[in-house]
């Protein structure tokens, strides 16, 4: 068992990460975790995407998400939360077009680098 004072927890000096979608920033990381606050604009989404490396979870702090997960799609509101497995296609959108969408995303692995995405679909142009 880990004692209290064997936890770090790493406050991120990182300042937001502008995107095609909307942006992030990272709160805090640590050991084999990491936090972000996701804003996603109206009416956009992030790529198809699937990690090797690592899981999330995200919770709605704001908005109205439609989200894929493997061959199912979810709606969420504020306070609803999903765990997203390793090696699942995944999706977040804003299918709101007045507010943006706020995801609190924990991302726990041995891995947690943003080059851990393979990308399936985008808008952007971003996909592998």
């Amino acid at each position: 068992m880990t004692s209290q004072s064997e936890i770090t927890f790493e406050p991120s000096n990182k300042k937001r990460e502008s995107r095609p979608w909307g942006s992030y920033e990272i709160l805090v990381s640590g050991s084999g975790f990491q936090t972000k606050r996701l804003t996603v604009k109206t009416e956009s989404r992030l790529s198809l995407q699937w990690h090797r490396h690592r899981d999330e979870t995200w919770v709605v702090a704001r908005g109205t998400a439609k989200v894929i997960l493997g061959e199912e799609e979810h709606t969420l509101g504020r306070g609803q939360s999903m765990f997203v497995p390793r090696n699942t296609h995944h999706r977040i959108e804003n299918i709101s077009s007045v507010e943006p969408l706020e995801i609190i995303e924990v991302q726990t692995g041995d891995y947690l680098g943003e080059d851990d995405i393979v990308r399936l679909e985008d808008d952007f142009g971003r996909a592998d």
